[in-house]
């Protein structure tokens, strides 16, 4: 899965644009746990682990692994872009947002029952997949000290996922038609209650963790999710410096909607290089 390249550019080109702009800027002062506002765009490596099994009409699916059965990588450099805003003094609310595709094509080596469809073992198919991600939390900062802050987070990562599987070539040689095509869309929500801590040990420094769990059971969807994200952040300039974080998402889910009926097994989790504006 991986950044469209007019993104892609745009993004390199910005990252290059502030950093030449910084390059003259004075040395920071000491950084806050917290900031009134921040934006920030990085650059993230993410591993994304799925499995998913479409059931058709009255007939249960074969699970299937993205990457092992169809040959979709799971290792993808991809943009995200993300912003806090602390209205008042321990209140803060945080967006972020990113999207990826991939797509592949692979000759099977064995049945797979993919939204009421059979593609046999030998056969060639070709997967399409999009994802997009849109993420929400609230902060509430209960414990503001002048070097830490500790509380309580909810948050929200909502996720889009299409899936299609076209049959290229079937066991007999012949090209698949019309008929051999599937196509699955899921949104997947995957609210969390947890906590979130900052800490500044030195004055260019902020370490941060965020961390969540939730049980879903809303909208035909039952699930678990497992939040987890930790991170450094370096400021060589007063309002501008670097991150690095790693973080990871896990939802296990069952749906029993018009548009997707099934299973979704998967792990969004890896690291994250950014660039950071704040005050």
């Amino acid at each position: 899965m991986s950044l469209s390249l007019p993104f892609r550019s745009t993004a390199i080109a910005l990252c290059a644009s502030v950093t030449g702009v910084l390059a003259f800027a004075p040395n920071a002062h000491a950084v806050e746990p917290l900031d009134t506002f921040s934006a920030h765009i990085s650059g993230y490596i993410t591993s994304f682990d799925t499995e998913i099994r479409a059931d058709g009409e009255g007939r249960r699916g074969t699970d299937i692994d993205l990457h092992r059965d169809l040959g979709l990588g799971d290792d993808n450099l991809i943009a995200n872009v993300g912003f806090t805003w602390r209205p008042w003094e321990n209140h803060e609310f945080a967006v972020s947002y990113y999207t990826q595709s991939a797509d592949a094509t692979r000759t099977i080596e064995r049945d797979i029952e993919f939204d009421g469809t059979l593609y046999e073992a030998s056969s060639r198919i070709r997967t399409d997949v999009d994802v997009d991600a849109y993420e929400a939390s609230y902060t509430w900062w209960a414990a503001n000290r002048d070097q830490w802050a500790l509380g309580p987070r909810v948050g929200l990562i909502w996720y889009r996922m299409e899936l299609g599987i076209d049959l290229d070539v079937d066991v007999g040689g012949n090209q698949g038609g019309a008929s051999a095509k599937s196509n699955v869309s899921a949104d997947v929500p995957a609210p969390m209650i947890g906590g979130g801590w900052r800490w500044t040990p030195l004055d260019d420094w902020r370490l941060s963790a965020d961390v969540g769990y939730f049980t879903i059971s809303v909208d035909d969807i039952d699930g678990d999710i497992y939040f987890g994200r930790a991170g450094v952040e370096w400021f060589p300039w007063e309002r501008a410096g670097f991150s690095l974080d790693y973080t990871y998402t896990r939802i296990e889910a069952d749906a029993d909607k018009t548009s997707f009926t099934g299973n979704v097994n998967f792990t969004d989790a890896g690291l994250r290089l950014g660039f950071v504006y704040r005050f």
